[in-house]
């Protein structure tokens, strides 16, 4: 982590010189490892695939009742489901609502939990004593009988709410751990001459602290995507959410508890279809998180 000094804006002229140097230095980033390349393309391809796949293939899957659990063939390259539905489009429309909810959630807990983070370790105090019992609070309520009381009063059939619901309990850990970076940093000769200079409590936060705690917040929005996948995906497979959409959760429960993939191979392409899809995003996730290290890192990129 770097030690900030107090933020001082680029002179015009030198704008477009640091915006050329900042994209050099990513691009060298990005290829430096092949590994890189290849999380980052993972990434892209699902992200195509969740924004623009159904448009092409439609919302509404096509029943055909004599085509159910067929093989693998040229009109369905990944074979049929149960309704006799293609699981290719079933793996490309159901990518939408995982991906978006995965998404919100780690977007709305990595905000709440930075925010709270900062907010308590820089006023210390009361406001630090207050804002971690809250949050101990959150860590210490289980998620999921909270999240099977939710589904009596909500059918989660949107990404918002789910994404909403999950990032609401899953706040806890990201405060504790920028609380602990806020903390380290109050001290700081350049946090010092900020309030030396009557600089306002906001201005620090914003200007002169977060960008400091901004590696940790990046690395752990990207690792929280891995664990709202998982959480998602889990809660559909174990029936706890109502299948009002569909997603990959719902195909891995229909294909093992419908039709009994673990002990037939009739409906294993419905199976493994999402489960290779989970395990290809989780893989660019962690690939691409090599890259983000070093990109928020000076001392990995000088080496």
């Amino acid at each position: 982590m770097t030690t900030a000094t107090l933020t001082k804006p680029p002179r015009p002229a030198d704008a477009p010189s640091a915006r050329r140097s900042r994209w050099t230095g990513i691009r060298r980033v990005l290829t430096r490892k092949p590994g890189r390349i290849i999380g980052l393309s993972i990434l892209v391809f699902f992200v195509l695939m969740g924004t623009f796949g159904p448009m092409v293939y439609g919302d509404q899957l096509a029943i055909d009742p004599d085509a159910i659990y067929q093989s693998p063939s040229a009109e369905h390259w990944l074979g049929t489901d149960f309704a006799g539905s293609d699981v290719l489009q079933a793996t490309v429309v159901g990518s939408r609502y995982v991906l978006l909810t995965c998404s919100l959630a780690a977007l709305f807990a990595s905000t709440i939990g930075t925010t709270v983070g900062l907010l308590a370790g820089f006023h210390r105090g009361l406001s630090d004593s207050a804002l971690m019992r809250v949050t101990d609070f959150v860590l210490t309520v289980p998620g999921l009988p909270l999240l099977v009381v939710l589904t009596t009063m909500w059918k989660f059939d949107s990404p918002l709410e789910m994404g909403f619901v999950l990032g609401v309990v899953g706040w806890g850990g990201i405060a504790r751990a920028v609380r602990s970076q806020a903390l380290s940093l109050r001290e700081r000769g350049f946090l010092e001459a900020a309030r030396g200079l009557g600089l306002p409590s906001r201005h620090i936060i914003v200007r002169e602290l977060l960008p400091n705690i901004a590696p940790y917040v990046a690395m752990h929005l990207l690792l929280s995507v891995i664990g709202f996948v998982e959480a998602q995906v889990g809660l559909f497979f174990l029936g706890i959410v109502p299948f009002t959409s569909t997603n990959w959760g719902v195909m891995i429960n229909q294909a093992v508890f419908s039709g009994g993939a673990l002990q037939s191979p009739e409906a294993i392409f419905y199976l493994l279809a999402p489960l290779t899809c989970i395990l290809l995003l989780i893989m660019g996730v962690v690939l691409f998180l090599d890259a983000i290290d070093e990109l928020f890192n000076p001392r990995l990129r000088e080496r």
